[in-house]
């Protein structure tokens, strides 16, 4: 792959100490991410998924191994990684083009061109006509749209998602997904994404990583290649042939018993 790396992790592993035992969560993680690229991330509830984001943001440090982005290594939170929480983290007394400009003015940095910028995205997006309304007046899609804006206004060279449409309705968790693909292939973003849906980690990625039961190691990486990979969509993604193939054989992969 002649693309720039982006995220390098080695040898990574991780152990929750109690006073009564140790807890392995995550175990000798191996993974390079290029540019442009959305890494999917699978595996059975409570093998690290979510742990391993943290510790690509720099919020938990790990028992052994590194991150690094950009050659950087992650040993503290680093202002180029953006990430997306399951709740979409609004604040509800700020209207919509002030939570998109916060993180900005946490940073020191907002001033009037980035003002513009960031209702020149909001057009861009669809909430052109909602720049001045408040996050109760919008639907869970179009906060889950703000949240992605307010992210990459701070233009990061990595995003992290986690679970980032779990709390919506099918629908709109379909239509959502598809355009935050879409906008985040059009703004040429490197991203890492937890999920539980194995559609929507096909339909979204370009590779699907399946973690173990815990400890957490990386049993098999998918490379998603799809019929419709020249005008690729998370929507066209499900319709493609190959789509039901990949899902059996993740699954097959996830091992989960129920």
């Amino acid at each position: 792959m002649d693309k720039a790396k982006v995220v390098e992790i080695k040898d990574l592993g991780i152990t929750y100490h109690t006073i009564e035992e140790e807890t392995e969560a995550l175990r000798d993680v191996n993974l390079d991410i290029y540019h442009n690229e959305i890494i999917g991330v699978v595996g059975p509830s409570g093998c690290g998924k979510s742990t391993l984001l943290s510790i690509i943001a720099g919020l938990i440090k790990p028992t052994k191994g590194s991150v690094r982005v950009n050659g950087r290594l992650v040993d503290k939170p680093l202002n180029n990684v953006g990430y997306m929480f399951q709740s979409d983290q609004l604040f509800e007394w700020r209207n919509i083009l002030n939570n998109v400009l916060l993180g900005l003015e946490i940073q020191g940095k907002l001033d009037d061109e980035a003002k513009e910028r960031a209702k020149e995205m909001l057009h861009s997006y669809g909430l052109g006509d909602f720049i001045y309304s408040y996050p109760y007046q919008l639907s869970g899609g179009m906060r889950q749209r703000v949240a992605l804006i307010r992210t990459l206004i701070l233009e990061p060279d990595l995003l992290l998602l986690d679970e980032p449409f779990s709390a919506l309705d099918y629908q709109t968790r379909l239509a959502i997904s598809d355009e935050i693909g879409t906008i985040l292939k059009k703004e040429e973003k490197t991203a890492i994404m937890v999920t539980h849906d194995i559609s929507e980690a096909i339909s979204m990625s370009d590779r699907v990583v399946v973690l173990s039961q815990r400890p957490g190691t990386i049993k098999k990486i998918f490379d998603i290649k799809l019929s419709c990979n020249k005008e690729r969509t998370p929507l066209k993604s499900r319709e493609a042939p190959e789509f039901r193939h990949y899902f059996n054989e993740i699954w097959r992969e996830l091992d989960i018993h129920v």
